[in-house]
């Protein structure tokens, strides 16, 4: 038996994007003092397919779409702060790059997905 979340293609590509994020924070090398902001990149960038897959187990459309539009605000929070880390040097353009060509396509599956439920 499995997870109805499992069957949503956003909620699998929100993982892949949280795991490739996570796989690009690990590699920045920064002072301590900065460890917060990592940490919230972390916190945001899972909690995409998080608020995905804790929306569909709830009971009604309405409740759905509230997570849904939750886990836009934490896809939007990620991107952003992505911005913040290139501007600092800590990932490449072209880090950042992939992973905003693959967080616009989350976006546009959420709102889809959001489009869709009545």
């Amino acid at each position: 038996m499995k997870f109805a979340y499992e069957d949503l293609d956003v909620w699998n590509k929100s993982v892949e994007f949280a795991i490739e994020v996570i796989e690009v924070v690990e590699k920045i090398d920064t002072d301590r003092k900065h460890y917060r902001l990592l940490e919230q990149i972390e916190a945001s960038s899972t909690s995409i397919a998080i608020n995905i897959a804790e929306g569909k187990g709830r009971f009604s459309n309405k409740e759905f779409k509230h997570f849904l539009y939750i886990a836009r605000g934490s896809l939007y929070e990620t991107i952003t702060l992505l911005e913040i880390f290139r501007r600092k040097g800590w990932i490449s353009d072209q880090e950042y790059t992939q992973l905003e060509v693959k967080g616009k396509e989350i976006a546009a599956m959420i709102k889809g997905l959001i489009n869709s439920i009545h």
